[in-house]
């Protein structure tokens, strides 16, 4: 409050000062600067209240000491020099005396005091406080307050024993500011704050996306290819079927956060290979997300309905004592095998892996095998290096990877083949690791002849055991996470080696069966492979939105339908 009425009072005083400064009947006001001058000789105006002196008005008679002058000039003031009044006619001075200036009576409107004339000094060294002015432009004189009492201009530090000392020098009353409007400030500053911090978060996500929608031309027009001759060829893939033109249009520019992967890393596999039964991999995790859009729909139609908006239940593998001989004659069944796929947590998927980051793996999967004991205890085989009697063995046992598989290859899966790749088996051959083929990891357990019981066993134990030591990678809605889409949530596959000539000699008819138990026929060696000697390889197609005990209870149940089909026919 003190504040509006000084600078209320500041500005009336101004006015004041203006207004008198310009009126026509002021009297004259001393200039406030200090520069010393030899004006022109001007005349003086008449003392107040004196009669004017009765000299000849010719001449004025100089002392005898000096000789005669024309006129007499007036002594300048050492301080300030009068500004002219205008009067009808110059009055004689007396000679060496100077008549005293005429001064305004005090009042709040008048002007600054100026200090007394010195005796007669040629040059005035000007107030260290108030630095020279030009004498060409009439200052407007400050109020009598921001003047200390030497007539000097204060900086507002400074200030006399008037009324703004006394204002200031007095004890302002505490003012106390009720809470409310303490907690209206708070919440008015923190609003703005967080708007301000939620304005740059906006920006920054603009950024991303404007980043994120940065494909390389040359990557676009091979997606423009290749999409051209898919929809022109008569590939059965799931690829096909739901990649539209609208679908394509809409993720062709996207690429994931992390690793920047685009539409063509997904889907080149199937552009490249027509008779793909399924046609896309996901590069790194985010794809996922990113190009919902057409995982989504082929995530449904493979695993038997589970929707976008579905969400794989908790790991769960039941109880394992459960299941018993599929085939206790050894008639149909040649052997079982029950395997499921694990990505390393913090490692994207294989094309994008570094050469690096394959070593680093491999060393950590080879140390992790190299320290289980009991029924799973073994030997890591590195494939860098390997000897070729080694080599031999394994391809056969039916254990050897290899590459040269064309659909991984043209997903960019094989790079710094053999780096980073390795086969871990058991003693008994019953129990096999595979490190960085498709999957960082494919854990399977398998033996001869239809005991599913104990072959669901050991893998349980195998995979429990690993966890303890690699993390691996899960998402709440899609469980676990792996390169190809089929293998997704549960990623668990149980199947037999299985012969069923009858039913086989319509492949179409044997199908169709298997179908209804949510089961697929494949080669002998899996899958794009042909059934050697009529042996199929038939298991189980579901992976999501079920548990893993579930999964094999479907394979279970439906080999032995088959199997009584079979005998049936």
């Amino acid at each position: 409050m003190f504040a509006l009425w000084y600078l209320t009072f500041a500005v009336d005083e101004i006015r004041k000062r203006l207004a008198w400064l310009f009126s026509s009947n002021k009297p004259a006001t001393p200039a406030l600067d200090n520069k010393p001058a030899n004006p022109a000789p001007a005349p003086a105006p008449a003392p107040a209240k004196q009669p004017a002196p009765a000299p000849k008005p010719e001449a004025v008679p100089a002392p005898k000491s000096d000789p005669p002058k024309p006129a007499v000039p007036v002594v300048p003031k050492p301080t300030t020099v009068s500004a002219p009044a205008p009067a009808p006619a110059p009055a004689p001075v007396p000679p060496k005396v100077a008549p005293p200036a005429p001064k305004p009576e005090l009042t709040p409107a008048s002007v600054p005091v100026v200090a007394p004339p010195k005796p007669a000094p040629a040059t005035v060294v000007p107030q260290p406080s108030t630095p020279p002015k030009t004498a060409d432009k009439m200052p407007i004189p400050l109020p009598k307050s921001l003047n200390n009492t030497n007539g000097n201009a204060t900086n507002g530090n400074q200030m006399g024993d008037g009324l703004d000392k006394k204002l200031f020098d007095a004890e302002q009353p505490a003012i106390k500011v009720p809470q409310e409007l303490k907690d209206a400030s708070n919440d008015f500053i923190k609003g703005e704050s967080n708007a301000f911090i939620q304005s740059i978060k906006e920006a920054q996500k603009a950024g991303e996306r404007k980043q994120d929608t940065m494909v390389d031309a040359a990557v676009l027009a091979k997606l423009e290819e290749g999409f051209a001759k898919l929809a022109a060829s008569d590939s059965k893939s799931l690829l096909k079927k739901y990649l539209t033109k609208e679908v394509f249009d809409n993720l062709k520019n996207k690429v994931t956060p992390t690793f920047k992967s685009t539409l063509l890393d997904v889907i080149q596999s199937g552009l490249e290979n027509h008779d793909s039964g399924v046609g896309i991999y996901a590069p790194d995790a985010e794809s996922y997300t990113v190009f919902a859009d057409l995982f989504d729909p082929i995530i449904e139609d493979y695993h038997g309905g589970f929707k976008k908006t579905d969400k794989h239940p908790a790991s769960n593998f039941g109880d394992v004592k459960s299941f018993g001989n599929v085939d206790p004659t050894n008639e149909y069944v040649i052997s079982t095998r029950v395997r499921c796929g694990r990505s390393m947590q913090g490692y994207p998927f294989n094309p994008c892996l570094t050469e690096a980051q394959y070593k680093e793996m491999e060393g950590k999967v080879s140390t992790t095998l190299s320290g289980l004991d009991g029924e799973l205890k073994g030997k890591f085989y590195p494939l860098t290096g390997m000897e070729k009697g080694v080599q031999q063995q394994l391809i056969d046992d039916h254990f050897l990877f290899k590459e040269g598989d064309r659909f991984l290859q043209a997903a960019n899966a094989c790079r710094y083949w053999p780096s980073g790749r390795g086969i871990y088996h058991n003693d008994a051959k019953t129990f096999l690791v595979w490190c960085n083929e498709e999957d960082h990891l494919r854990i399977i357990s398998m033996q001869q002849g239809g005991d599913l019981g104990q072959i669901y066993t050991r893998l349980v134990t195998a995979v429990n055991e690993i966890e303890k030591r690699v993390p691996f990678s899960h998402d709440d809605r899609l469980g676990f996470l792996t390169f190809c889409p089929t293998n997704l949530g549960t990623t668990i596959r149980a199947s037999v080696h299985i012969k069923v000539p009858k039913l086989a000699s319509n492949k179409a008819k044997l199908e169709e069966v298997a179908a209804k138990y949510n089961l697929q026929v494949r080669g002998t060696r899996g899958e794009h492979t042909e059934a050697e000697g009529g042996v199929y390889d038939i298991s189980n197609k579901r992976r999501m939105g079920l548990t893993e005990y579930d999964a094999v209870k479907e394979m279970y149940d439906g080999i032995t339908e088959l199997i009584k089909l079979e005998k049936s026919l």
